[in-house]
């Protein structure tokens, strides 16, 4: 009788042990702290490289001594694309007035406005001029190039000229050059300056002053 009821109670025993590893069918919420990516998973969210940029064809710019006309492969699409030279342009119109201007201070005067700037050499040979300033060339007659204060006085009487033309007539952005050359029996003596460097001499300056100063910053 005993041994039956060892036998039974290790039955009861193995019984109960079983039932305590069977898994259970019900499931509950995540906490927030289970919502949270493990660092693997945030390592490979980071690392993951985006997809590229599509590339599309790129356009050469032509060197600066290419010449003009000479073929090429590819034609720019905008006015970067291009190679640069210094180059002057004409302005007809205001090297009319300004010549007449200056025949009335003296006939035998010359005088000549023009564009400097840079010319846009295209790709494909053509041409956009880009200007930077205008500037003006002289020539006038003068008695004695030892006469600092004739020569200075001239070159007052030209910038009134200069400073009354029209701002509409100005091409570019910066302040223009003027070139000032004095013939005299056959000889010739010049003076050559910016027009924001005569604009900035001081104020109260005699016509020997003027034209030393100026004369000295060349």
């Amino acid at each position: 009788m005993a041994r039956l009821i060892g036998t039974l109670l290790l039955w009861t025993l193995i019984l109960y042990g079983c039932t305590l590893n069977i898994p259970t069918t019900q499931t509950f919420p995540q906490t927030a702290s289970e919502n949270i990516q493990s660092p693997t998973a945030i390592s490979i969210a980071t690392t993951q490289s985006p997809p590229g940029p599509k590339l599309g064809p790129t356009i050469e710019t032509p060197h600066i001594d290419q010449p003009p006309n000479s073929a090429t492969t590819v034609a720019p699409t905008n006015p970067q694309d291009c190679g640069y030279q210094w180059a002057n342009q004409d302005l007809p119109e205001l090297s009319s007035s300004f010549l007449q201007s200056m025949k009335a201070k003296q006939s035998e005067a010359q005088a000549v406005a023009f564009a400097f700037g840079e010319n846009c050499v295209h790709a494909d040979g053509t041409v956009t001029f880009i200007p930077m300033e205008t500037d003006f060339n002289i020539t006038l007659q003068v008695n004695d190039l030892s006469d600092e204060a004739a020569l200075g006085e001239w070159v007052v009487k030209v910038m009134q000229v200069i400073e009354n033309i029209p701002i509409d007539q100005i091409v570019g952005p910066r302040p223009g050059r003027v070139s000032l050359a004095f013939d005299s029996n056959g000889q010739r003596q010049g003076v050559s300056f910016y027009i924001d460097q005569f604009r900035a001499l001081a104020a109260g300056l005699s016509n020997i002053e003027i034209y030393r100063t100026l004369k000295a910053s060349q």
